[in-house]
């Protein structure tokens, strides 16, 4: 590298690590001094900035980030405000001849990446955007037609037969610097933190943010996977699942490095039972790629839904519905559970996300996206194209989507996957001394099992928000609306909520 030729901007954005980043790379490869840039851009997402437990998680990425930069010799500079006008600035006061990203699929950062690449570009300023977060680009896996997926299975098929992960970059070694460091944010002015320690104390407890931390996680993780993947990921009281989304949502891991480890791991495990674990996650991976290839291919996914045929569901928004939920008061265990593991760790079980979300859009008749914007604000993994997808798969209205007239019993689905009650004891420990037997339906206990266990309903642990039977008959309801064209007002009220 040559301290006198114009300087490289990285501007790192999901992709905060040093291993396997292909704009990092093609930087230190042009023999360029290099500024490392973060710019903090609540401007360009709009509502979709990033959440609380999001900016908490943020906050410690940067920070590892920070350090590993400054150990290979190249200061991270923060600056905040509308990217693309922040990199342009930048680029003009260090007479920087190239910037280099890793590009992301969202509209918004679509829109802003392209006229920021147009303006580079007048400044005869070269602007490289490189594929650092994804196995393939979302225009590069389609249909016979020419036509982006809609079904998942098919599309698995296509990404298993077309991805062959080739062997991840190391990190670079050191990193050139040049001769004076432009101006910088300290992290701490950000106030990404909360300003509630209390709130973050379960996360700092569950969670190690950043590149040590992500790569651990997958090391510990790919040691455990042959055993019993496949079975232990749907037990919400078992250290069942990898753990690993919020690591790739923030970049501190690629998609090509966990890729490479699980086939690595298939290679020196010949075992049957292993490969069926190792494929069972793989398939979550391929997943989270289908889920950004319809957020790339249909941009209104975060607001509308894909079936244009529940754009006039006959929803009933209710405030007080929406604060039990989110607050684990809705009287059915695994749910409360679920939603108090999500307000103490900022994650959630992906089967209980799914019990979850379904009580809320079924049951309640609460709006998909009133749930999204809940766990936008709350999860430290907060993807838009996961979040996006996933709902609308719990409401039925997207991709794949889980039929509408599926509606989850909270209490069979508690007794299914969490037969010995651990997961609720855990995050409901008011219902702890309950037999196994009543630990999902606590008002189905005699009262003098109730009163033994200290559970008084109504008080200590409150009645269902509404009877399964009556929110599944409600639901049908709803949807036998939408497919005859009903007018609103026909769905029956939740008198018993």
């Amino acid at each position: 590298m040559s301290p006198t030729l114009p300087p490289a901007i990285v501007w790192f954005r999901q992709d905060l690590r040093l291993a396997d980043n292909p704009a990092l790379a093609h930087a230190v490869e042009s023999g360029r001094p290099v500024i490392p840039l973060f710019v903090l851009d609540d401007l360009t997402p709009g509502e979709w900035k990033p959440g609380g437990a999001s900016r908490w998680w943020l906050h410690h990425s940067l920070a590892a980030l920070r350090d590993g930069l400054a150990r290979l010799g190249a200061p991270l500079v923060l600056r905040r405000g509308p990217a693309d006008v922040v990199v342009g600035k930048l680029a003009a006061e260090t007479g920087a001849a190239l910037v280099t990203w890793n590009r992301n699929y969202d509209p918004a950062s679509i829109e802003r990446d392209s006229r920021l690449k147009a303006e580079l570009q007048k400044s005869s300023v070269e602007a490289v955007s490189c594929n650092g977060n994804l196995l393939n680009e979302p225009w590069t896996v389609l249909a016979g037609a020419g036509n982006p997926y809609k079904v998942f299975t098919p599309y698995y098929k296509a990404v298993l037969a077309r991805t062959k992960a080739g062997e991840p970059r190391p990190a670079p070694d050191r990193l050139a610097a040049p001769a004076a460091s432009p101006e910088s944010d300290t992290l701490e002015e950000w106030g990404l933190l909360p300003t509630k320690p209390d709130w973050a104390g379960g996360m700092r407890a569950f969670w190690k943010p950043g590149e040590p931390g992500a790569l651990e996680r997958l090391e510990r993780f790919l040691s455990e996977a042959c055993e019993g993947y496949a079975q232990g990921r749907n037990i919400p009281g078992m250290d069942g699942t990898s753990r690993l989304s919020p690591h790739l949502h923030f970049g501190e891991l690629s998609p090509r490095q966990v890729w490479h480890a699980a086939m690595g791991l298939l290679a020196r495990d010949k075992r049957p039972s292993c490969r069926e674990n190792v494929e069972s996650f793989l398939r979550e991976i391929i997943w989270r790629e289908f889920s950004h290839g319809l957020l790339y291919h249909f941009p209104h996914l975060p607001d509308r839904p894909l079936n244009p045929r529940f754009e006039d569901f006959p929803w009933q928004p209710d405030p007080k519905l929406m604060a039990a939920w989110k607050r684990g008061r809705t009287g059915y265990p695994i749910v409360d559970a679920g939603m108090r593991q999500l307000w103490e760790t900022g994650w959630m079980h992906n089967r209980v996300r799914m019990i979850v979300g379904s009580l809320l859009v079924k049951h309640l008749l609460q709006p998909w996206q009133a749930g999204e914007r809940w766990f936008w604000d709350t999860l430290v993994d907060a993807d838009l194209a996961n979040n996006s997808a996933g709902w609308q798969w719990i409401a039925g209205c997207g991709a794949d989507a889980a039929p509408y007239f599926r509606v989850f019993n909270p209490v069979l689905q508690g007794e299914k996957f969490d037969p010995d009650g651990r997961y609720v004891r855990r995050w409901v420990p008011e219902l702890a001394r309950l037999p196994d037997k009543y630990v999902h339906a606590p008002w189905t206990a005699p009262p003098m099992v109730l009163s033994g266990a200290g559970v008084v309903l109504g008080k200590t642990y409150p009645a269902p928000v509404v009877e399964h039977g009556k929110g599944r008959e409600r639901a049908l309801a709803a949807f036998a609306q939408v497919k005859a064209g009903a007018a609103e007002g026909d769905i029956p009220a939740p008198t018993d909520a």
